[in-house]
């Protein structure tokens, strides 16, 4: 039986942070991937996604822009390129660039067999090791329709054929009314989809300030997106070529495909560990601040169930990579951004002004419109539109959350995010000098409506 300083299972991008990091340390690793080296993130959701969207937003850029025409759409090239990026679902280049750096390369389905040393088996055969790092990622929740599993996936999408898709559908009904919904929905649209969305909640984005949910559908208003808010798909079936949906309030939706959008599940089930007395609460494998699930076993990214997102599970594995090489670091998740990259962007980060309020925080909230207070829309866009808006805790006079809608967002959030972890007082964001004209100049306008 082979022995290991460690085994990742999982090659998603927290996996991979792990591996090269020990990889780096001259450790002897087992890296087991069932799919695709690069994991979800890298075919089938970040990647893709932000490469099909980029076109659309680029377009509508030039109608708003000063003194340009609306360019055309090559959907054949975007496609092209969208699969050069995704490595046309290939990832031999990464399985021989680990093995040229000394990893074993283990395909298949991993169990972990036992413990004290940790012991996993793959494909009929077994390892040993130190440490054992589980990063097996989430999988697409699919929501208790009457007739859904009957559909296959030319009729029903969940992210994974919405990324990969080879053509435009004429008509898309999406259920969902989170970031994959909004992102997706926005997309088909201004591809030339005829988008109606689902969502169970009273609005969009219903975990962010309630007023952000507003101006996205404002927005998807003027994108000609349906909405549909306080509803839910009761039951699909086939409809010719597409699918005809039933809401609970008795409306016959039909469509050429219906895209679910509706979250994820973590994935720490089905590993053999609740056998050797680890158990996984609805597929989540609680962790530590070392993000260690037991002596020797550690868990990063989407299988922890702590904030879903990439740029987590990348933090997450630098921790557990430098915790396994004799480090004492452990995770802050204060201040983690969550963008939506739609258009125009939107991000937030921190708490809600309910959120503080819950947590006993005396809040105090300020928001301001872009347009009306900076000049940097202006130089943007020929009528821009775009808002921030901030929470400060009164008393400790520091930021506690943050939330905006406007142009590349994904970047200017960072200040808020970084502001927030920092916990820098108001006073000293206010007296800082941001470039002029930048949308950053916001955060000063905003935080002197404070009054603090």
């Amino acid at each position: 039986m082979e022995h290991l300083d460690a085994i990742v299972i999982g090659m998603g991008p927290g996996g991979e942070v792990v591996a090269d990091r020990l990889l780096a340390a001259g450790k002897r690793v087992a890296v087991v991937e069932r799919e695709l080296i690069g994991g979800e993130c890298g075919y089938y959701a970040c990647i893709p996604s932000k490469t099909l969207i980029r076109p659309p937003e680029v377009r509508q850029d030039a109608v708003e822009a000063a003194a340009l025409d609306r360019p055309g759409l090559d959907w054949p090239a975007l496609r092209a390129y969208r699969d050069r990026m995704i490595r046309h679902l290939d990832d031999s280049e990464q399985v021989q660039g680990y093995r040229d750096r000394g990893a074993l390369v283990l395909r298949g389905e991993a169990r972990v067999v036992g413990r004290d040393p940790w012991r996993v088996a793959v494909d009929g055969r077994e390892y040993t090791a130190d440490h054992v790092v589980v990063a097996t990622g989430s999988s697409a929740v699919r929501p208790p329709i009457e007739g859904l599993d009957a559909l296959g996936p030319d009729r029903v999408w969940t992210n994974r054929e919405a990324t990969t898709l080879t053509e435009i559908p004429g008509r898309a009904l999406v259920v969902g009314g989170g970031a994959v919904a909004v992102e997706l929905g926005q997309f088909l649209a201004r591809t030339g989809s005829r988008v109606t969305l689902v969502q169970r909640g009273d609005r969009l984005l219903g975990r962010e300030e309630p007023r952000l949910g507003e101006l996205v559908a404002e927005q998807f208003a003027r994108d000609g997106v349906t909405v549909r808010p306080g509803a839910q798909v009761e039951s699909a079936a086939a409809d010719g070529d597409g699918v005809a949906a039933v809401l609970d309030s008795g409306e016959r939706v039909t469509a050429d495909v219906l895209v679910l959008a509706t979250g994820r599940r973590p994935r720490g089930d089905g590993l053999g560990l609740d056998a050797l007395g680890v158990e996984a609460d609805r597929g989540a494998l609680a962790v530590d601040g070392h993000c260690r699930v037991a002596p020797g076993l550690w868990a990063v990214g989407d299988v922890t169930g702590r904030a879903l997102f990439t740029h987590v599970a990348k933090y997450q594995g630098r921790l557990a990579a430098a915790n396994i090489l004799g480090g004492d670091r452990r995770a802050d998740y204060t201040g983690v951004p969550r963008v939506v990259f739609a258009h125009p962007e939107i991000a937030g980060v921190g708490l809600t002004a309910a959120q503080a309020r819950e947590r006993g925080v005396d809040a105090v909230t300020a928001e301001i419109d872009l347009p009306e207070t900076l000049a940097r829309p202006w130089t943007h866009a020929t009528d821009p539109r775009g808002t921030l808006g901030v929470v400060a805790d009164r008393d400790a006079g520091v930021l506690v959350g943050a939330w905006a809608i406007g142009p590349m967002v994904s970047e200017w959030i960072n200040t808020a995010a970084l502001a927030i972890r920092a916990r820098i007082p108001v006073g000293y964001l206010i007296d800082s000098t941001p470039q002029f004209p930048t949308f950053n100049e916001g955060y000063v306008a905003a935080l002197e409506q404070l009054g603090l």
